[in-house]
């Protein structure tokens, strides 16, 4: 049993946020793979949940008109992964979102719950903030829209008001087209870990496949949150194609993070990660647009 003060299941949408104004320090339960283990700890016992899971119109993923990419946050990783729409145009974040945990945490987690908790460590966020994705966040004021680069606002806090929920998660067709993309998580076991540290990497060639057009790169638990290399990207923009440029991502990657020592890897150990992974990843995105080194 969980120790629940009280348990809403709206049937709508608008029920769901009439609720959420209603009783504005109830939980919003979605997979739930997070809030109820946190719940069994010991740490939300007697929070109200407002359970959204239901909501099929939070759901699905699909290709605008105008080419975004909208992903509803219910949308689970498993389904997320086995999406003909992200594996054709946007991949990297299938491959991202298959390294969450088991099968059973896939089935039922969803990408919506894993950027909202703001941790560092979710393996969506670093390929979410390297495709400069937008929220559509809704209230009964109605719908906020806000980059996801300015969505985290601490360890665990987001930009989220008590009177609103997640509902969309964009990427625009500026963002994906003709790019190609790597993530690469290390952690301590090869599945079922949380990350210690992850990068996410797309890049956009020039025609003849021997300039960066744009590089983006952003990693997880290199900093109190997920968050993008700017100076590595800015070193990269219009760099040949050849040996020099993965130095050159990787040394300038370090300038933008703030990794610290935890139980699983020392400061230092994430720096030689940051650097070490920052040049795996541009290698196997500039494979994969054509580039050839």
């Amino acid at each position: 049993m969980y120790d629940f003060e009280k348990i809403y299941q709206p049937r709508t949408v608008a029920e769901a946020l009439q609720m959420k104004a209603d009783h504005p320090k109830a939980l919003i339960l979605a997979g739930g793979s997070d809030i109820l283990i946190k719940t069994r700890e010991g740490k939300l016992a007697g929070s109200s949940v407002i359970s959204i899971y239901g909501l099929n119109e939070l759901r699905g993923i699909c290709l605008e008109e105008d080419g975004t990419i909208l992903i509803r946050p219910l949308t689970s990783f498993s389904h997320i992964t086995a999406n003909p729409i992200i594996r054709k145009y946007l991949p990297t974040l299938g491959e991202a979102v298959d390294q969450v945990g088991g099968p059973q945490i896939r089935n039922i987690g969803t990408i919506g719950g894993n950027i909202c908790n703001g941790v560092t460590s979710a393996d969506s966020a670093s390929t979410l903030k390297a495709y400069d994705a937008v929220l559509e966040i809704t209230s009964l004021d109605g719908v906020r829209i806000l980059p996801y680069s300015e969505f985290n606002l601490g360890p665990g806090k987001v930009d989220l008001h008590p009177n609103e929920i997640l509902t969309g998660i964009r990427i625009l067709k500026d963002s994906y087209q003709d790019t190609f993309g790597e993530y690469i998580k290390y952690a301590q076991r090869s599945a079922m870990d949380i990350a210690t540290l992850g990068c996410s990497v797309n890049v956009r060639l020039s025609a003849d496949k021997k300039t960066v057009q744009r590089l983006r790169i952003a990693f997880g638990v290199a900093a109190p949150t997920p968050i993008r290399a700017f100076s590595a990207e800015k070193a990269a923009n219009q760099a040949k194609v050849d040996e020099n440029l993965m130095e050159t991502v990787a040394s300038n990657a370090v300038l933008d993070v703030n990794p610290r020592t935890s139980w699983r890897a020392t400061k230092e150990f994430r720096i030689q990660l940051i650097t070490e992974l920052a040049r795996r990843a541009t290698r196997s995105s500039v494979e994969k647009a054509g580039g050839k080194f």
